[in-house]
């Protein structure tokens, strides 16, 4: 088991799969930032002032403060068991700003190889033919098979 862990690590793709998971942390974060610290404010102001990080349900009051409380936060430091929806919705926007931009880079990167193999179709220079009596494979200027000694027509 020792060995075959060691070889999983020493593969080449285990490096990009770890920069990759630390960029996709790292957009995370900015994705977090964008819905939370550009995307909500508006879309609460438009909302007559609701700030959805602070959408809750109390279901059990709490311990030192029964309410009723201003925040998140405050209800949570108190005691209480909430449900969330706010928080939710913003995570559920994020998720989906995230998932747009990587559907975006998919794109474009499968755009780009495409263009890129057929340019290297295109430069690939066709050198073989096919004997059309043995069907082996022979140089293309050839006008005699090498295998079967046909004579092939130009």
């Amino acid at each position: 088991m020792l060995k075959e862990f060691k070889k999983f690590i020493m593969r080449g793709n285990i490096l990009d799969m770890s920069v990759g998971i630390i960029i996709g942390a790292s957009f995370g974060k900015i994705a977090d930032s964008l819905v939370n610290d550009i995307l909500m404010p508006p879309i609460g102001l438009l909302l007559k002032g609701i700030d959805f990080s602070n959408i809750f349900l109390v279901i059990k009051k709490g311990i030192e403060n029964e309410g009723p409380y201003r925040s998140l936060e405050a209800a949570k430091s108190s005691g209480a068991v909430v449900i969330s929806f706010g928080v939710f919705i913003n995570t559920l926007i994020t998720f989906l700003i995230t998932a747009v931009a990587v559907f975006l880079v998919i794109k474009a990167f499968n755009k780009m190889e495409k263009s890129f193999v057929k340019k290297e179709k295109e430069e690939k220079e066709v050198t073989e033919k096919t004997c059309p009596y043995c069907f082996s494979t022979i140089n293309i200027k050839a006008s005699k098979c090498p295998n079967c000694t046909s004579s092939l027509d130009k």
